[in-house]
């Protein structure tokens, strides 16, 4: 009997330093999990790094203030000058090419779907598998099929208005969790049409040199001026409301856009500067303020470096297929070059690859007979209605013509420290040959190594429901159709069924 209650008094001590064991061990893992930051991409579609704190006579108090008191990457690039491509590299750490997401705008039917890989975890899922809410307000636009609960906790913000309403997306959600979240939050950028008080006058701007002297051509570079002043308002608008919502006491925000500038042509879906140069400004807040310093930097970044610095922040390791790397690394190097690629936009079909080193870029065209304006969705956009305007009447000079032509160089290499408006192409000049031979030999070993996917034609069934997409949901009209159908009439594409 004796035996017995000692065996029970055993039993109850051992149950309750067991208890006050796991309380205790609960009551860390609980801590540690709120001392991890938030993190919140701040993700703004088309534009350019046309903001005061990148040189630019803009007005931008707003994104200057989050630079100077952050980190600023002077030189980062987007991985596409386009949206889904970008996005869907980012979202998976990788290159858009890795895992064949290149092509813009797939898996928007059954014939045109692509998985990833069961493997492969995209940067929210990995969030969500460490104990972070998730969620995503606006643009997603992924080349993959994807069952987004599996992505986000949190539900759809529906979609973004020119002016932004942040009280509308479900910001007490966010706010009462007990774990740390990540978020995606997107604004209109260039593709905005909200009316700004002071627009910027449109004598007051100077035209880039690659674009003759049109009004309308004039008027839009004014507007996107007009753009990044809104997102700048925008902004403002954002980081008080997440204050007032006590949203910022332990938070690390990327701002960031997808690619240039969309209604001007070399920029968006092209491989220059234009297209690919994004302005990127990390800032913490809070408690998370400590962990960054206040720096301007000038080491080459590709965008998907933000996808693997996000993961590093919040201490989860990244996958080994993930392409990226941890910017605020102890132990960073810094990247010899970064690729840009373009691929398929919408109905039009192309191949660009390009490196950009330190004072280089080189770019390849893999389908040089092709025209740089090729038939696209842009056509009847002002500006591109402006440059076919102004070459029929010949009011171009020969830098500005050569943009229209119907053939292009097999290669490019432009000396950004003496040309930063890419110019001169010097891929022909025999003084440059050795760089030449530098880059096409970095470009060819990055192709062979990570496999890129843009080297397999894509599929007659995907180009065919492509085609149909367009014909059908898009472009009703006859006039509408022969224009899609002008993309069509090379031979490698007898196989369409119009």
């Amino acid at each position: 009997m004796r035996k017995e209650k000692v065996s029970r008094a055993s039993v109850f001590v051992c149950l309750f330093f067991l208890v006050f064991i796991f309380n205790g061990t609960a009551s860390k893992a609980k801590s540690s999990a709120k001392n991890r930051p938030n993190i919140l991409w701040i993700y703004i579609e088309d534009l350019s790094p046309w903001m005061g704190c990148y040189g630019y006579n803009t007005t931008t108090p707003t994104i200057d203030k989050l630079a100077q008191k952050g980190v600023l990457f002077e030189t980062a690039f987007s991985p596409a000058p386009v949206c889904s491509a970008t996005r869907s590299g980012v979202i998976t750490g990788t290159m858009q090419t890795t895992f064949g997401l290149h092509q813009h705008r797939s898996s928007k039917t059954k014939e045109e779907a692509i998985y990833l890989p069961k493997n492969i975890k995209t940067i929210p899922e990995l969030f969500k598998d460490n104990d972070y809410f998730t969620f995503c307000y606006n643009k997603e636009d992924y080349n993959f099929m994807y069952n987004r609960e599996d992505l986000y906790s949190g539900k759809k913000g529906g979609h973004y208005k020119d002016v932004l309403n942040v009280e509308r997306y479900d910001w007490d959600l966010v706010a009462n969790q007990s774990k740390p979240w990540f978020g995606q939050l997107q604004l209109m950028g260039g593709k905005s049409t909200a009316k700004i008080e002071k627009p910027t006058p449109v004598n007051s701007v100077e035209l880039l040199p690659y674009y003759p002297n049109h009004p309308v051509i004039k008027e839009l570079t004014a507007r996107h001026h007009d753009e990044v002043k809104i997102v700048d308002q925008e902004l403002n608008l954002v980081l008080n409301y997440l204050q007032d919502k006590g949203l910022l006491e332990n938070t690390i925000i990327y701002f960031f856009s997808d690619h240039g500038w969309n209604d001007a042509a070399r920029h968006k879906q092209f491989c220059y500067e234009g297209g690919l140069h994004i302005p990127l400004i990390v800032k913490g807040f809070g408690r998370a303020a400590q962990t960054l310093p206040q720096q301007k930097r000038n080491d080459l970044v590709n965008l998907i470096d933000v996808s693997i610095s996000s993961l590093a922040m919040a201490g989860i390791k990244a996958p080994k297929y993930m392409e990226g790397i941890d910017l605020f690394d102890k132990k960073f190097k810094e990247r010899e070059f970064v690729i840009g690629a373009r691929d398929r936009c919408d109905y039009t079909i192309d191949r660009i690859r390009s490196v950009r080193t330190k004072r280089y870029r080189y770019i390849k065209n893999f389908m040089p007979d092709k025209a740089y304006m090729q038939p696209q969705y842009r056509d009847h956009f002002p500006f591109f209605k402006a440059l076919y305007e102004a070459y029929e009447k010949g009011e171009m000079n020969e830098v500005q013509a050569r943009f229209m032509k119907k053939e292009r160089p097999v290669e490019e290499l432009y000396d950004l420290e003496n040309d930063p408006h890419q110019i001169n192409n010097l891929a022909a000049d025999p003084q440059y040959a050795s760089e030449l031979d530098k880059h096409r030999k970095i470009l060819n070993t990055w192709i062979k190594e990570t496999g890129d996917k843009g080297e397999i034609k894509e599929s007659e069934q995907h180009l065919q429901s492509v085609y149909n997409r367009w014909k059908k949901n898009k472009y009703k009209s006859p006039a509408k159709r022969a224009e899609l159908d002008r993309l069509f009439y090379a031979p490698e594409y007898s196989f369409l069924k119009r």
